[in-house]
């Protein structure tokens, strides 16, 4: 196996089970993106006996894929543009997110056909800009009302934008925004059964914000919201998960003056031993990571040198290294750069580094 993805279900239990001892409310275990590249099934199987009593996906087809694994917790998914298989979706009882009149009246549409009412959340836009109802909600209470015998108002919910930044003012106003929300539909007759706000970020840094649940996305990972405002994962004693592998293709000795790679933007300084490592940007390597990123080998950090290639990198293994071809050395996590340095290293943040590892890496599974 030329490279694989550990990912240790341990670490996402203990995880799971951290954040259910620091709050009363409900967890909802946000496995969308095929769990952040963990693994949509084995994670949420493992979340769920770990104590999550819900599951979250952006897209409907992964809400189906969880029910047809046997999954039977309820399921929300908040990411579904008109004309989804709703259908199915209403069959296997799958909650839907609703932002808008036109979704809302397909939706319902659907029901009034299959003889089911519908399992809904109603996302309102408390400042973010991006999904939840904004301009109509007036209207969207309204249409809401007259249609109270056609669904189920399972929740209420809205996404902080800034909640990884916790001196932000923002998030507080957020609250407040969204307390309004959740007052008018009380006023007008519509409780909801959840009432949902808290991403990882305010789950772990604004108790205020927890509700009757919360949803634990990369939290569960085992990763910080935001490194550089919050600091490590450690801080908040949870355990990253994934581990990354791979095998040395070929060792070989090269001389100060030698350019190195694509391009050859990097110069070798000394004589040393390059190795070349079996994974790639079409493998989710970041191609423009610097050389603060790379591998290790009998945990002896080996930079990067020169662009990554498509299927493979160059690292710096050093003028005395035993490595040898065939060798597994830690592209990330476990005793090699963390996730958070491969971040850093592509100027971008540790959510995309795990989701980008391509499903050509095969995911190989334990429980410490």
């Amino acid at each position: 196996m030329r490279a694989f993805v550990q990912v240790d279900l341990g670490a996402i239990a203990h995880n799971v089970s951290e954040i259910k001892s620091r709050t009363n409310a409900e967890i909802l275990a946000v496995v969308k993106a095929d769990a952040y590249g963990h693994g949509l099934i084995p994670v949420a199987s493992t979340a769920i006996d770990a104590g999550a009593r819900w599951l979250g996906v952006a897209l409907l087809e992964e809400a189906l894929a969880l029910r047809e694994a046997g999954v039977e917790v309820p399921v929300i998914a908040w990411l579904t543009p008109p004309h989804e298989d709703f259908e199915r979706a209403l069959k296997l009882h799958i909650d839907l997110s609703v932002s808008s009149i036109a979704l809302f009246s397909e939706i319902l549409d659907w029901g009034d056909r299959l003889g089911i009412k519908p399992r809904l959340h109603f996302e309102v836009d408390t400042g973010m800009r991006r999904g939840g109802v904004l301009g109509e909600w007036e209207k969207f209470l309204t249409y809401a009302l007259v249609n109270r015998d056609r669904y189920i108002l399972v929740g209420v919910w809205s996404h902080f934008a800034r909640a990884d930044e916790p001196s932000s003012e923002f998030s507080s106003l957020q609250e407040q925004t969204f307390d309004v929300n959740v007052a008018e539909l009380h006023e007008r007759g519509l409780h909801p059964e959840i009432v949902h706000l808290s991403n990882s970020a305010a789950t772990l840094t604004r108790p205020t914000a927890h509700r009757s649940m919360v949803r634990l996305g990369i939290a569960m990972y085992g990763l910080s919201p935001d490194v550089n405002e919050m600091g490590s994962a450690t801080n908040y004693n949870l355990r990253p998960a994934m581990t990354i592998k791979a095998q040395l293709h070929l060792v070989k000795e090269a001389m100060a003056g030698d350019a190195v790679g694509y391009g050859g933007v990097e110069v070798l300084t000394h004589d040393t031993k390059l190795g070349v490592v079996t994974m790639g940007y079409s493998d989710g390597l970041p191609r423009s990571t610097s050389n603060s990123a790379g591998v290790t080998f009998d945990g002896v950090r080996a930079p990067l040198v020169g662009r990554i290639s498509m299927d493979q990198c160059v690292v710096n293994l050093g003028p005395h290294s035993t490595a040898q071809a065939g060798d597994y050395v830690t592209v990330m996590g476990g005793d090699g750069y963390s996730i958070d340095e491969w971040a850093a290293a592509d100027h971008t943040i540790n959510y995309e580094i795990v989701t980008r590892i391509a499903s050509r890496v095969p995911r190989i599974y334990q429980l410490k």
